[in-house]
């Protein structure tokens, strides 16, 4: 992949999937935890995307909106869907600097990329594996958890059941309650 320059301090917000209609709306996978504040008009996102692609490497927001329960984004110089599906597998990023303005009151929410990796622990310490990814969704959001035995899981990312997050320390404690991880296959 190739990716706009700064891309590599910047943090996912979307991941844009297919067209929606034919004005050159978007329908994203949202990466962050207040898309209230990050998906407004004028919003400038860095782009990160396929070499050859022909995407910008900066895209300005026109348009957002949830349509049932789906983000939809229009954006400057992309007039319809065919401009839209070459925006498809598109990772929208938000610079660190633009970041800190936006997130000086927000002392919560987990990006994708500061728990990929992080060592997947029980209350006791014991090693339940390694978290591989984050499930944005419209109720809650999903830890997936590469399990120690290689099978995947999928654990609900609240404070009950996942009740320590230490980027610094590496780790995840997961307070899986009976049988949760042993659905995973």
């Amino acid at each position: 992949m190739t990716s706009s320059t700064g891309a590599s301090s910047a943090r996912l917000v979307a991941r844009i999937g297919k067209p929606h209609g034919i004005r050159g709306e978007v329908t994203v996978q949202v990466h962050t935890d207040d898309p209230l504040s990050r998906l407004v008009p004028g919003a400038v996102f860095e782009t990160e995307a396929p070499s050859g692609s022909g995407v910008p490497r900066e895209l300005t927001l026109v348009s957002a909106r949830l349509h049932r329960d789906i983000w939809l984004l229009g954006f400057e110089g992309i007039p319809d869907r065919t401009g839209a599906e070459g925006l498809r597998g598109t990772r929208l990023l938000l610079a660190e600097d633009d970041l800190a303005e936006v997130d000086e009151d927000d002392d919560e929410g987990w990006y994708e990329e500061d728990l990929v990796g992080l060592r997947a622990e029980g209350p006791s310490g014991a090693l339940i594996g390694e978290v591989s990814g984050l499930h944005v969704g419209a109720a809650q959001d999903l830890l997936a958890v590469r399990l120690a035995d290689g099978r995947e899981a999928l654990v609900p990312f609240v404070e009950a059941i996942v009740p320590v997050v230490d980027v610094a320390d590496g780790r995840v404690v997961i307070d899986a309650p009976p049988g949760l991880l042993e659905l995973a296959e």
